[in-house]
């Protein structure tokens, strides 16, 4: 192996820094308790699923499949895959764990990692970091504003700024075949006007046309025939409910009749949420509720769902409607460095203890442990011998009481109380040191 050999992290994939976490948890802690207000339980699944579930699930001809999945033989033949994605495997978990069989709705929550093979950039990685939501086995339209809902709702308690929700549907097996034939037409005319990877989609699954973000094809894309235009009676009547309840809760949303997502599982309501967004007077398929039009600057993608109807009769199990959602987390830990809004600083340490010698830092060990379990915040080194160390680190960390043990002290049972701010010091017994901290903090 080469001396200069560095090693550092694969492409598009990061460390999460201790100063870091703090937002991952800020954000975990806030979903935990969301996620249990509406009664939705925790899952986890493998980082590994079969390579079979996504191409069946997601859709073979997927950039998801074909392009970005992490996916290998193993030694004894099997096909796997690093998940790109939470809802296949979670689908795959109701059915293979006989949630069927349980009282219907099923709610469920996650928060971990997924991996794409994508080119990194800017809030996009190969390993990144979901919470989501998903509700199997209730098929009425309050789900869908419902879900939309709580992700609104984690946005605003994380004091999220801008958050605006888009809406379409995407129909269903009734009337979306008719409307691919007619955008399959419309764009006939115009497929050389398309990127390549458009061409390649309008040949293998023509919706995803409408999911592209490349700049040459936004003009095509924002004249093509609108789906809302043609769902039939049964879509469009459930997206007018979907609608009436998000006027009920006042939720601002954008009609945005070309949105669609990424992953053929995807029936009727489909939603996206962004952030970064102001009023204008700019035209545009985009309206918003109340006739309002919105343009965005700069936005920042947060979340995205919608209702997949067929996905676990797909997979193998009964026919179960769901819906569900997820959001990116690196995107949102972005968000709140950049408005400053963590958690807030962990509390103060209130006392440090100093150490001289072997027997005084076993017994060290055994008070930290009780300071610990009453719940009083403490600092120590246990590393250091030097007694000045010890108390230069107590001072920087400005504590108000420095608890000093020696050799002497451990062997009478006693411990030295010292006021760091008076420098007054006092000695007590060693098996009343919590409860004397304890009655001078009260102070």
């Amino acid at each position: 192996m080469p001396k200069n050999l560095r090693f550092q992290t694969p492409t598009g994939m990061s460390d999460i820094l201790p100063e870091e976490q703090k937002y991952y948890k800020k954000i975990y802690d806030i979903v935990a308790e969301i996620a249990d207000f509406y009664d939705f339980g925790k899952i986890n699944t493998p980082v590994l699923e079969n390579s079979d579930l996504f191409a069946k699930s997601i859709g073979a001809s997927t950039d998801i499949v074909n392009k970005e999945m992490y996916s290998f033989k193993t030694k004894g033949g099997d096909s796997l895959a690093l998940r790109p994605e939470w809802t296949a495997p979670i689908a795959r978990a109701y059915i293979e764990n006989g949630m069927q069989s349980l009282p219907q709705p099923v709610r469920l929550w996650y928060f971990g990692p997924c991996f794409r093979h994508e080119r990194p950039q800017a809030g996009r990685y190969r390993q990144f970091w979901q919470f989501g939501f998903e509700v199997f086995g209730e098929s009425d339209s309050v789900i869908d504003a419902q879900t939309i809902q709580i992700f609104y709702n984690i946005f605003k308690e994380l004091k999220l700024k801008n958050i605006i929700v888009e809406i379409n549907s995407m129909g269903d097996s009734n009337c979306r075949p008719y409307y691919k034939k007619l955008l399959a037409n419309y764009l006939k005319t115009k497929e050389f006007a398309l990127c390549v990877d458009c061409r390649k989609r309008a040949r293998e699954n023509v919706l995803r046309i409408l999911d592209c973000k490349e700049g040459k094809c936004q003009p095509i894309k924002n004249q093509a025939p609108q789906i809302l235009d043609h769902l039939c009676d049964e879509c469009k009547t459930r997206f007018k409910q979907v609608l009436e309840f998000l006027d009920e809760i006042e939720l601002p949303y954008i009609l945005n009749p070309y949105l669609v997502r990424g992953l053929d599982y995807y029936t009727k309501t489909v939603f996206e949420i962004f952030t970064g967004s102001k009023e204008s007077n700019g035209q545009g398929p985009q309206a918003l509720a109340g006739g309002l039009a919105l343009q965005r600057l700069e936005p920042q993608a947060l979340a995205g769902g919608g209702r997949y109807d067929k996905l676990v009769k797909l997979l193998g199990g009964r026919d179960i409607p769901a819906c569900g959602g997820a959001a990116g987390i690196e995107r949102i830990v972005k968000l709140l460095k950049a408005q400053d809004e963590g958690p807030q600083k962990r509390a103060e340490v209130s006392i440090f203890l100093a150490q001289l010698g072997d027997l005084a830092k076993r017994k060290c060990l055994k008070i930290f442990e009780e300071f610990r379990k009453a719940n009083i915040r403490a600092a120590e080194s246990l590393g250091k011998d030097s007694l000045k160390s010890q108390l230069n680190k107590a001072n920087r960390l400005g504590v108000r009481y420095s608890l000093i043990l020696g050799q002497k002290e451990a062997l009478e049972g006693i411990i030295i109380i010292k006021n760091m701010e008076t420098g007054k010091q006092e000695t007590i017994k060693l098996d009343k040191a919590v409860e004397e901290i304890k009655k001078r903090l009260k102070k």
